[in-house]
């Protein structure tokens, strides 16, 4: 999928919608079967060492004790970064810490490969 601005924000923008509602299918349904996450959060929510989930079923796990643990989270969108094929979101969640979040789309606009850094 090429991205233009538009389309880039409003990907955002519905991804931002999908975690703030805290409910995890509306979350998943933006990533694909196969997707990897990176994310430096999975050791600690998972008690394993990979730095990364893959496939959805992996990333469902992972989230839904995450969310489950952080029962107040909350995003708010800082700023949309636009590439050919990714995007780049960065939010502030409700510890007011700043993350990004890289997000490489297919064809249909779902995420294959997302990695979440955290400043």
């Amino acid at each position: 999928m090429i991205l233009d601005r538009e389309n880039a924000h409003r990907f955002a923008d519905e991804w931002i919608a999908a975690w703030n509602s805290h409910d995890l299918d509306r979350i998943l349904s933006h990533y694909t079967e196969g997707v990897v996450f990176h994310s430096p959060g999975i050791a600690r929510y998972t008690g394993g060492k990979a730095p990364f989930v893959e496939g959805k079923t992996a990333l469902r796990a992972y989230w839904a004790v995450a969310l489950q643990q952080v029962s107040d989270l909350e995003f708010e969108l800082v700023e949309v970064f636009v590439g050919s094929d990714a995007l780049t979101i960065h939010y502030a969640n409700e510890r007011g810490q700043r993350v990004a979040e890289t997000c490489v789309l297919d064809d249909d606009g779902a995420v294959t490969l997302s990695i979440a850094t955290y400043l």
